[in-house]
């Protein structure tokens, strides 16, 4: 294995795997490992208790563990073992790439292995698996191959905090190293959030709206309003699309348009004086400031410079690493922008709602900035390519607005969204809808900052169809089913969930209850999408004058299958006697078998009340694995004399 700069970049040779001191999760059980990986096939990641060897090979491993395999099966596949023993085995996701390095991140949290890509963790989700036996030991990460060498870099293991947004920003905070992207033999991949921005319209007749003629050949130059005037002072008249600046050479307005619309820009010695006359002509006064600092320096002391190289100009707030959230790291006067949105100056687009109207006077530039649904509309050919006007359905007024007020300023106050939920929950579905991924952790962060019981069923509605709100959608599971009474008699709101997030929450294991009955009217109150609350009695009286089809409709078989989920042998004697003699007895196999079974068990002298919880766990494990009654039955009897 080689690995010269073992923190910035590694080489695995064929079934080995790297193991430091650095990859390891803070908390047992409980991680995310971001990285770059490079490979033909089989990008292996080993999860395991303790640290392993360099000739450690996951394949051998006796001890438990997790592995991860991505592009398995010759690059077709997407793989995770279990002790060595495979129990997830899917094409064509989560595959590798020989032509260059490619972004992944994995996290683990109690047995919940979630895989996307990218640098962001919880977004791009790409898979998730769930172990019903999680292994809670594993803390150290290991970085293996198979038959071909892997590449790895820029490998970053971070602990899951209970606000687990705030990953993103460690992330952003991590520098990379510019030798690394240097690394003879391979080429730089960047995730397409890293790489779109204001650079990719510098020069670009895509939605340009005034041009620069420049020098002697008369060179066209096109360039977008909007951006120019909130940089520096540009007298547009009306219709005015072009700017004469014959005397002007145009490496010298390339240079003053780079710093623009990437905040930094390389020139000569010689072109510092030409790039700060145009810079004062146009009242850019950061670059202006900027070159006349420099040319100081040449006066006073010209051995800083060596001659022959150029000279390199960066806006002081640029990352020079990655873009950054537009407008911020560029030479860009964001009041001056929102100026411009609200007064609707340079705009080229309006903004409608139907059944709405009208909403805002926008700039196509800077929503595409942010949005490539929109860039698409805006420049693919559809209707909106050539209108002004746009007009979206089905969406939330004040959350488009809100949206937009965004997109100019790149910031988002919790306090506009104070006790208003339901705007904040639309503004997240409209930043999925049009793939504004900043927009959508930023209102991840405040939901998660707000998480609380009367919240958590209108917050399931929404991220449960949003893959990359997972992060919000577990710990919304989790707050209700640590609250499973108050979050089932407060409102009805829950009876809204679909069934697998309504079942996942019933099988929580931070299940917190105080009774099965309130499980079993909480069961049959979501069967029947009630808006009173009422318990099964109430329900079962409804069974006198309505027959189960046309009483739970559509969720009739959703019932059979939840009521499983009630553990009836922890209900009194007397209650279950009750039950025998009821309608939904009558009436709803599942629970008839369930009922009959428990009353079985009580006649044999075993209540699960009696019954040590460890026994009992047992005990249900037992049950799931033999259908057979009889079987069930000696068990039971066995354990009941063992206790006597």
């Amino acid at each position: 294995m080689i690995g010269n700069k073992q923190q910035k970049f590694l080489t695995v040779a064929p079934f080995e795997c790297a193991w430091q001191k650095e990859f390891k999760f803070k908390e047992a059980g409980r991680g995310c490992v971001v990285f770059e990986a490079f490979a033909r096939n089989d990008v292996t990641v080993v999860f395991r208790e303790h640290v392993g060897s360099q000739y450690y090979h996951y394949k051998t491993d006796s001890s438990p563990h997790y592995t991860v395999v991505l592009g398995s099966h010759r690059n077709r596949r997407l793989k995770i073992e279990v002790d060595g023993k495979a129990v997830v085995d899917v094409e064509g996701i989560g595959l590798c790439s020989s032509a260059a390095f490619q972004s992944y991140w994995i996290s683990i949290y109690d047995g919940l292995i979630c895989i996307g890509n990218g640098r962001y963790p919880f977004q791009n989700v790409v898979f998730q698996w769930l172990d019903s036996n999680p292994n809670c030991s594993v803390q150290y990460v290991g970085l293996s191959s198979w038959d071909k060498h892997v590449g790895y870099r820029n490998v970053n293991v971070l602990p899951l905090t209970q606000n687990h947004i705030s990953l993103w920003k460690q992330l952003d905070s991590r520098a990379y190293n510019e030798e690394e992207e240097n690394e003879e033999g391979y080429e730089e991949s960047i995730n397409n959030d890293d790489k779109w921005g204001l650079v990719n319209f510098l020069e670009s007749w895509e939605l340009s709206d005034v041009v620069f003629i420049v020098g002697v050949e008369e060179k066209p130059v096109p360039a977008h309003k909007v951006i120019l005037a909130a940089a520096g002072v540009f007298h547009f008249g009306p219709d005015e699309v072009i700017i004469q600046l014959r005397e002007v050479g145009y490496p010298i307005l390339h240079a003053f348009l780079q710093y623009i619309y990437t905040g930094r820009t390389r020139i000569s010695e010689s072109q510092l004086g030409p790039l700060r006359e145009i810079s004062v002509q146009f009242e850019v006064r950061p670059l202006v400031k900027q070159c006349e600092e420099i040319m100081e320096r040449f006066k006073t002391n010209k051995k800083l410079f060596d001659s022959g190289k150029n000279v390199e100009i960066c806006y002081p707030n640029c990352q020079s690493l990655r873009p950054t959230v537009f407008p911020y790291g560029l030479p860009i006067n964001v009041s001056r922008l929102k100026q411009f949105y609200s007064t609707g100056n340079y705009s080229d687009l309006e903004v409608y709602v139907e059944d709405h109207g009208f909403v805002a006077a926008s700039h196509k530039i800077v929503i595409s900035l942010w949005s490539a649904p929109f860039f698409k509309m805006f420049t693919n050919g559809m209707r909106e390519s050539a209108s002004a006007k746009v007009y979206l359905r089905e969406v939330s007024p004040e959350a488009l607005q809100a949206m937009l007020d965004y997109m100019y300023s790149g910031e988002l106050n919790s306090e506009d969204f104070k006790d208003n939920d339901t705007l904040l929950l639309h503004l997240l579905l409209l930043a999925d809808q049009f793939g504004i991924t900043h927009l959508q952790q930023e209102c991840c962060k405040i939901l998660l900052e707000r998480l609380y019981e009367d919240s958590v069923c209108s917050i399931l509605q929404v991220v449960s169809s949003i893959p990359s709100c997972k992060v919000i959608e577990e710990s919304c599971k989790r707050k209700f089913s640590m609250q499973f009474d108050y979050c089932t008699t407060a409102s009805m709101d829950f009876s809204l969930l679909d069934e697998a997030t309504f079942r996942s929450i019933l099988q929580h294991p931070d299940m917190t209850v105080t009774s099965e009955e309130r499980v079993l009217n909480a069961i049959l109150l979501w069967s029947l999408q009630a808006k009173e609350l009422c318990g099964w009695d109430a329900v079962d009286m409804l069974l006198i004058h309505s027959a189960p089809e046309l009483l739970f409709g559509q969720r009739l078989d959703s019932l059979n299958r939840l009521l499983p989920l009630v553990r009836f042998p922890l209900l009194p004697i007397d209650l279950l006697k009750k039950m025998e003699n009821s309608n939904l007895m009558k009436l709803i196999p599942a629970f008839t078998n369930l009922v009959k079974e428990a009353i079985h068990y009580a006649n044999f002298g075993v209540t699960w009340t009696d019954v040590e919880p460890k026994l009992a766990a047992s005990l249900e494990r037992v049950k799931d694995l033999f259908a057979s009654f009889d079987f069930y039955k000696s068990i039971v009897c066995s354990i009941s004399s063992i206790k006597c």
